[in-house]
């Protein structure tokens, strides 16, 4: 059995997220400029067998669609070509960042840590993988 990785995709910066081998606990991994993900993947699928990836649906208290999921369809065309043997799963990120926001201010962290935008995707993501494992069981 392989990771599940997870995908806080934005336009500037994007926070990944992953399983240990037994897909039982999500772990925030790290936030890559957007530009730079696929590279990332690439290195990153090299070295660690995953089977799946979540990739945030980005929605509002409506049920519509954020400006972003224009781009995350780009993103998904491009990861389909590249990495055609990884399942693609979508989830609600609705509140992820307001979540990761409040978990960070109740870490102990000093505010400008908690500032952090990075650290904000990274635990974004790690909800978000976190949330995803709950729905798979």
């Amino acid at each position: 059995m392989g990771q599940i990785l997870a995908i806080d995709y934005g336009k500037a910066r994007t926070g990944i997220a992953v399983t240990d081998d037994m897909q039982i606990i999500a772990s925030g991994l790290t936030t890559i400029e957007t530009p730079k993900l696929v590279d990332f993947l690439t290195q990153y699928f090299f070295q660690n067998k995953v089977d799946e990836i979540v990739i945030g649906l980005p929605t509002d208290l409506k049920g519509n669609m954020s400006g972003i999921e224009e781009e995350i369809q780009k993103f998904i065309s491009v990861f389909e070509k590249d990495f055609p043997d990884k399942k693609i799963n979508r989830l609600d990120e609705r509140f992820t960042s307001k979540m990761a926001s409040f978990f960070i201010s109740q870490s102990g962290k000093n505010k400008k840590q908690r500032q952090e935008k990075g650290l904000i995707d990274k635990v974004s993501a790690t909800i978000l993988l976190q949330n995803f494992l709950e729905q798979k069981r």
